[in-house]
């Protein structure tokens, strides 16, 4: 017991939902409760399936391509490279695929924000440490539990925006702005960590 919930934590840490929020403010703002629910659950559901194959098949999935876990781990930091300094230049709406219509965003969260190296690489390890339907519904749950925690972040953000508007434009402004230093941060991090792994093979 005490390993499954150690598994679900681990994504559940890794999928953040109060980092997940600062990302999502463009469409928290412009969609109503209705319609940001439907656009996340189909996210999550997009991310659950993802992260089961991960969690199913392991390192196998890499390997039927000919590559290495490294490559990806360095691909996908370059991409959190790009959207910490966007971050820094243009403050919490600068990922621009999220500013489109509801019926097209699910897919743009699910990735890049929802499904990166990390959360992938905690899907894998979960694989590994139980059998494959309890690993998938560690994952599920993982998944769910951050769309619950985002769309009550919903709730509170429209029920306090009423009252208090320039304040928590203001909250958004400054921790979208941090949140760029933890993102470029941990984006060098996964390069880095990708290039160590493959020079190791080579």
């Amino acid at each position: 017991m005490v390993s499954i919930i150690e598994s679900g934590t681990l994504l559940l840490a890794l999928l953040n939902p109060f980092l997940l929020i600062i990302y999502l403010v463009d469409p928290m703002k412009k969609l109503d409760q209705l319609q940001f629910q439907k656009v996340l659950i189909r996210a999550g559901v997009i991310a659950a399936i993802v992260f089961c194959c991960f969690a199913v098949l392991g390192d196998a999935i890499f390997s039927t391509i000919n590559a290495e876990f490294a490559s990806f781990q360095m691909f996908g930091g370059l991409i959190f490279i790009i959207i910490g300094m966007q971050f820094v230049f243009k403050g919490p709406t600068a990922i621009e695929i999220l500013q489109g219509e509801a019926a097209h965003i699910s897919g743009a969260i699910a990735m890049p924000v929802l499904i990166g190296p990390g959360t992938i690489s905690a899907s894998v390890v979960i694989g590994k440490r139980h059998d494959p339907l309890l690993a998938c519904g560690i994952v599920v749950i993982a998944v769910f539990a951050s769309v619950a925690i985002v769309i009550l972040l919903k709730l509170i953000h429209d029920y306090v925006q009423v009252r208090r508007e320039a304040l928590i434009e203001r909250y958004i402004e400054i921790a979208g702005r941090i949140t760029a230093l933890y993102i470029g941060t941990v984006a060098v991090e996964m390069v880095m960590t990708g290039l160590r792994s493959w020079l190791m093979k080579v």
